[in-house]
């Protein structure tokens, strides 16, 4: 297969050259059509954009790929790139071209300095999405994004005045809260696939906890337990918060008490022991978390066995 290293992008007007386009009317933010860029060359073509990417896009021709999940867009599907993220699309240069559709919105960093969204648009965990399931919309969802975007194209076009940038800006505020919005819809009517994300945490938890070398690991990370199950820790986190009601911190807590519950119960190791076995580097620490847990020492646990 054909590779070649990503290809930097640093300004809009930089894409809209590359992907045969009209110079953009504004060089900080652009709204293009997908049917209007031009097809790449090459089977594999990478990208690194120094600016914001919110797009829709049906008929790549091949493989959209994205962190570690490669997608195709014969459906509804919208995704978030942040600045410096690599993508790529693997390219079938031998299929019959197929009908595009869509739409890509570009925001350069600067567009959005010295706005409370320059700090704000980091909150929206989306942006974090590079090893995970991009947002699958109903019809009615794309048509209330495509309003937004009808809005932002049009205030564009219009004459620009001392208010247009923060109008602008305010109808990108509205379509990531309501992109925030579908997100967690998602979460909820893809049921079997988060419920097997949840399956595969309990049982990544579960074995680490039971492992021998736990001393020696520590105890697991947030960061450790996405990477495992292939979903970046933003994903992960608010996933398990619209499904359980918890962050990964709390959920990593939970099985370490339940197990450090079966060994108080179970053994006669001191709690500085099963603190060490644990991954705790100080018991103190152990002991202050399960009180904070349970409300009771680990020693007044063990007494209420007795």
């Amino acid at each position: 297969m054909e590779q070649r290293q990503p290809t930097r992008v640093k300004t809009i007007s930089q894409f809209h050259q590359l992907r045969g386009l009209p110079k953009p009317e504004h060089p900080l933010i652009s709204i293009v059509d997908y049917s209007s860029v031009k097809r790449p060359t090459g089977t594999e073509v990478s990208w690194i954009f120094d600016f914001y990417q919110i797009a829709i896009k049906r008929g790549i021709d091949g493989k959209f790929r994205y962190g570690q999940q490669a997608y195709d867009f014969d459906e509804g599907m919208m995704f978030f790139i942040a600045p410096h993220q690599v993508f790529s699309v693997q390219v079938d240069q031998h299929s019959v071209a197929k009908k595009r559709s869509g739409w890509m919105l570009l925001i350069h960093p600067d567009f959005l300095w010295n706005t409370p969204l320059a700090r704000g648009i980091k909150q929206y965990g989306f942006f974090d999405y590079s090893v995970n399931e991009a947002l699958f919309l109903s019809e009615k969802e794309e048509k209330t994004l495509d309003g937004i975007l009808a809005n932002i194209r049009q205030e564009y076009h219009s004459n620009i005045d001392k208010f247009s940038k923060q109008i602008i800006i305010s109808h990108i505020e509205a379509l990531l809260n309501y992109a925030e919005r579908f997100y967690n819809r998602q979460f909820i009517t893809r049921e079997k696939t988060n419920h097997q994300i949840l399956a595969r945490l309990e049982k990544l938890l579960s074995d680490y906890f039971n492992s021998d070398d736990v001393i020696s690991r520590g105890l697991p990370t947030v960061q450790y337990v996405a990477e495992k199950l292939n979903v970046s820790a933003g994903y992960l986190g608010s996933l398990l918060r619209v499904l359980t009601g918890q962050n990964t911190q709390q959920h990593i807590h939970e099985r370490l008490i339940e197990k450090a519950k079966e060994k108080l119960a179970t053994t006669n190791l001191s709690v500085s022991e099963i603190a060490y076995e644990l991954g705790f580097e100080h018991s103190q620490s152990f002991s202050k978390l399960f009180k904070a847990k349970t409300k009771l020492s680990p020693l007044a646990f063990r007494q209420s066995f007795n």
